[in-house]
């Protein structure tokens, strides 16, 4: 919300730019088709949010360069910002297509819009320095949080130095915030940063994920159930398809209720999964090798009584 307010204000412009099924906080003009639990819940938007909140709001498929650069052409002059998460991960995981970041970059700068990244799901999960430098493309803004804060609620987000001038009191753009510098979230995000720099748990991380992705697509196989799974680093999401997922629609095209059968049965054999085919699944370090053979020994034992 204050990145967007930011971006406004610097450019004096009113629209923004985002993605179907791309989920950035639970303010009014960014709920539009929305990802989350509006998408668990098959919600359009949410009641409450007023025609005219939402009338600033551009939004357009993910991964579709073509579509974004066809809204330039209409509304160029009136695009503040273009608000996307990097790697889509509240529809489910999906990951950016060749060419599709760089692709923002490019259009951003030359219509005079802010790109900025929503990394609150990103952010020092899928790199030390988020999906940005995992693709090496660099936003005008950063957003990003929860992960950040370990484990406590924490949130922030920067850019360049000319823009964060405009933010009061140095500049003409109001934020604030009741918890904002909270000493001990600050405290306990500075220590998360610490041990990930210290120890460096990426290579890791990627190992166990992609052992358990590769797994979990062998388990549901071998019992008959076309499967896909969508993954960047430890980022990852199942989906039950056998067509590759790239968008909303292909995401909301899979087959859920049998993602909530899988749900269920993996829950009655002890591993408690994200209870949605929409949300992302994330590994940790507290995961380790018996974690994911437990996780995938009770996947073989259920996937013959979902399909």
């Amino acid at each position: 919300m204050s990145a967007v307010r930011l971006a406004r204000g610097a450019t004096g412009r009113d629209k923004i730019l985002k993605f179907d099924g791309c989920y950035h906080g639970h303010s009014d003009a960014l709920l539009a088709r929305a990802g989350s639990g509006v998408a668990t819940f098959g919600l359009p938007g949410t009641t409450g949010v007023t025609e005219g909140a939402a009338a600033d709001t551009v939004v357009v498929p993910y991964n579709d360069l073509a579509a974004v650069k066809e809204a330039f052409g209409r509304l160029g002059g009136q695009i503040a910002a273009v608000i996307v998460e990097p790697v889509a991960a509240n529809m489910g995981v999906v990951p950016p297509e060749a060419g599709f970041l760089e692709g923002l970059r490019s259009v951003t700068a030359e219509h005079g819009a802010l790109l900025v990244f929503d990394e609150v799901i990103t952010g020092f999960r899928v790199a030390p320095g988020g999906a940005q430098e995992l693709y090496r493309v660099l936003p005008d803004l950063t957003c990003a949080g929860k992960v950040m804060g370990g484990g406590f609620p924490c949130a922030a987000f920067g850019g360049r130095r000319e823009l964060m001038e405009q933010l009061a009191p140095s500049g003409p753009v109001y934020q604030a915030g009741t918890l904002s510098g909270n000493p001990v979230a600050v405290a306990a995000g500075l220590a998360a940063l610490e041990l990930i720099d210290r120890n460096g748990p990426y290579p890791e991380l990627r190992r166990r994920a992609e052992t358990l992705a590769e797994g979990l697509v062998k388990a549901l196989a071998d019992a008959g159930i076309p499967s896909i799974v969508n993954r960047v680093e430890s980022l990852f999401s199942p989906f039950f398809t056998d067509r590759p997922v790239r968008n909303y629609a292909d995401a909301r095209a899979c087959d859920h209720g049998r993602y909530a059968k899988f749900f269920h049965a993996m829950l009655g054999e002890g591993i408690y999964l994200p209870p949605s085919g929409f949300e992302a699944w994330f590994l940790s370090t507290a995961h380790g090798d018996d974690e994911i053979d437990r996780t995938l020994e009770a996947a073989r034992k259920v996937a013959p009584a979902i399909g």
